[in-house]
């Protein structure tokens, strides 16, 4: 565990001015980024007594090794750098907001020539204009199901509107009156856009000049004796009278606001934010955050001030987060400097902007109403990942006490080997970060050289952390990050802790290849399925976990994730290098014939369940290439009468717990099935 003092600036290296700090790990990753009005007072509270930091601090900075600044000449400036550089380096350590849920929005595409009204999720595209979010998709469809009657803009995909243009003729809606049918030219691009508006501006609360002027039309194709015109603007006039309903009015004074709300514990927040516009709320969104330190409400403000509205686009003015910034901000608190992130709003939305605590009245009623729902979601929050929060934090604890590692194993890898009698070796790697799958960084490999476990096992060990080498030199002669993105390569990183699947001799082959390239970071340890038992290099016994344990559980099941991609990776590729074979002796059949079956069928079960005229069907194939075909793949006549999926039992071997001995033997434990009686189609 590095110690903070190992790293601490000189006395008075660190200046006074505003600034930004980051704090690099070992490996040269961020693991937090900060910013400071006096970053000497700041900094300098880091380094103080770690035994009186909070929790999550102290962890932060045993964690890091090391810490750099950039001066900034204001406190906007000082905003603007920290946020640019959270979304760069994603550090473990930010408060991060994450949805609680994905919301869906009511996008419009304004950056279209003929702009579509759609449900979209996911993040925020330039020059499209979102309303919501909403807590469900049904309720917008509902919405355009009602708004379209008014105005009818296209709801279509790309591929339905041109395929209309193509044949000349709209789909249902155009020919109901749901849509203005531009694909067909029945109105212009120009005409569709001001369609497009009224329904933006109706969205956005300017709903009393579009009410007007439909009863004007309204009276007016009545005195003109336009019957028919005037009893269907009256039917519009009802559809849009029924959409305002549907929207409670909660601001007399029609005001555009976000109001938000906090519920929190010392480890974890919940926050909600409702959006009002006109007067009226127009959408929901929540978050749940982890915190780094022992933060204020006010803290957590300019937290969500940042994050939430931070990056906004020009055309659309919608944050990172998809947000506009509105006229109003209603927060329980204000952040220390309030006049700082107002003038920040206002720069992003390019006019004034109001960031203030309500004192009475609706506007306090309604921040009320958003801190109630903040807790219930907080409840909600706790009740569904309390156990699991608690059992992940209280395994990594276990497994550093247990295994005598100097820090928490934030980051274990898993090694699993598959193959069959010594056949098809693969390999596959999987990564739990903080307890947690990642399988962004799952890898797999195929093994040339080994043709036992522990040999196998040493040559993927070996090459895993062989890269990570390079990768770690190359990053050292700043080659290993992407100018693109800012972020190191995928092997760059080490573990804490290397689990190998297996016992003694697996775990001594892993640690020989480590030896080999002078890794002494990486702690190893194997777990041996029969007795779940941990085995660590260079000990006679192994460690005996409770059954009971929360280390044990998380060790299972990192071993399991691993078991099961290194099946999957051994099954696809068992199958296809037997088709190969038995396709090899067809006469007439060539590599470029062969290339187009594998194509054509993907599985040995689909080549055999064709046709001879499906078989045809594969440019190249004649009939008695095709018949060669069939009968090369065919099944035996005793395996045939055993049904289709019969065929030569084999026992798929992984690595062995138990030593070379064993190998090849059925392997159980918890939460795993025994890989016994596979078939070799």
């Amino acid at each position: 565990m590095p110690d903070p003092s190992t790293y601490r600036p000189a006395v008075g290296s660190i200046p006074e001015s505003p600034g930004v700090y980051r704090f690099r790990d070992p490996n040269g990753r961020v693991v937090y980024v900060g910013k400071a009005k006096s970053l000497r007072q700041r900094l300098n509270s880091y380094f103080a007594d770690v035994a009186g930091l909070h929790p999550r601090t102290r962890q932060m900075v045993t964690t890091a090794a090391s810490v750099e600044w950039t001066v900034v000449g204001t406190e906007v400036e000082a905003l603007q750098l920290e946020y640019n550089w959270i979304k760069e380096f994603d550090p473990r350590f930010n408060v991060r907001y994450r949805d609680d849920k994905s919301y869906p929005s009511l996008a419009v595409t304004l950056n279209e020539e003929y702009p579509r009204l759609q449900v979209m999720r996911g993040p925020k595209k330039k020059g499209v204009r979102y309303f919501g979010p909403y807590a469900h998709a049904w309720a917008i469809r509902e919405t355009l199901d009602t708004l379209t009657r008014v105005f009818p803009a296209r709801t279509c995909s790309t591929g339905v509107f041109k395929r209309a243009g193509q044949i000349g003729r709209p789909c249902l809606l155009g020919y109901i009156g749901k849509c203005s049918a531009p694909c067909v030219g029945r109105v212009s691009a120009e005409e569709h856009r001001e369609i497009v508006d009224d329904f933006c501006d109706f969205m956005a609360g300017r709903t009393e000049h579009l009410v007007k002027r439909l009863e004007r039309e309204m009276s007016s194709a009545a005195e003109s004796m336009e019957y028919e015109k005037a009893a269907r603007l009256r039917d519009d006039l009802g559809a849009l009278r029924r959409a305002l309903e549907k929207q409670a009015v909660v601001l007399g004074d029609g005001t555009d606001a976000d109001v938000v709300a906090f519920a929190q514990d010392e480890l974890e927040a919940a926050v909600q934010l409702f959006h009002v516009r006109g007067g009226r709320v127009r959408g929901q969104r929540g978050w749940i955050v982890d915190k780094v330190e022992a933060v204020t409400t006010g803290e957590l403000v300019e937290q969500f001030l940042l994050q939430v509205y931070g990056g906004v686009d020009e055309q659309t003015g919608a944050g990172e987060a998809g947000e506009a910034v509105p006229r109003e901000v209603l927060v329980p608190e204000l952040p220390d400097d309030a006049d700082v992130y107002t003038e920040l709003l206002e720069e992003l939305r390019g006019g004034r902007v109001s960031l203030r605590v309500p004192q009475r009245g609706d506007k306090r009623a309604l921040l009320e109403t958003v801190e109630r729902n903040a807790k219930e979601a907080f409840a909600r929050h706790r009740v569904k990942r309390a156990s699991d929060l608690t059992a992940r934090s209280l395994a990594l604890a276990e497994l550093q006490e247990a295994l005598e590692l100097p820090d928490a194993p934030l980051r274990i890898e898993c090694i699993d080997i598959s193959h069959v009698q010594g056949t098809n070796v693969v390999a596959s790697m999987v990564v739990f970060e903080d307890g947690l799958a990642k399988k962004s960084d799952y890898r797999r490999f195929s093994v040339t050289n080994g043709t036992d476990d522990t040999a196998a096992m040493a040559e993927v060990v070996r090459r895993r952390f062989a890269r990570h080498l390079k990768e770690e030199q190359d990053r050292r002669d700043e080659q290993g990050v992407a100018a693109e993105e800012g972020r190191p390569r995928r092997f760059a990183y080490p573990p804490n802790l290397l689990v190998v699947d297996g016992g003694a001799p697996q775990v001594a082959a892993a640690a020989r290849s480590l030896d080999e390239l002078g890794v002494v970071d990486v702690a190893v340890c194997g777990l041996a399925k029969r007795m779940e038992e941990v085995w660590l290099p260079g000990d006679p016994d192994p460690v005996i976990l409770p059954r009971t344990s929360e280390a044990l559980y998380l060790l299972q099941r990192v071993r399991d994730e691993a078991h099961r991609f290194a099946i999957t990776y051994h099954r696809q590729k068992r199958s296809t290098s037997m088709l190969v074979s038995l396709l090899d002796d067809v006469p007439g059949l060539g590599e470029t014939r062969r290339k187009a079956l594998m194509k054509q069928f993907g599985s040995l079960k689909r080549l055999r369940a064709a046709t001879v005229e499906e078989l045809m069907a594969v440019p190249g194939i004649g009939r008695r290439t095709a018949e060669a075909v069939q009968s090369a793949v065919a099944l035996p006549d005793a395996d045939a009468d055993a049904g289709p999926d019969a065929g030569t039992e084999v026992v798929e071997s992984t690595t062995s717990p138990a030593g070379p001995a064993e190998r090849g033997a059925p392997r159980a434990g918890a939460g795993a099935t025994a890989e016994v009686g596979l078939v070799a189609s």
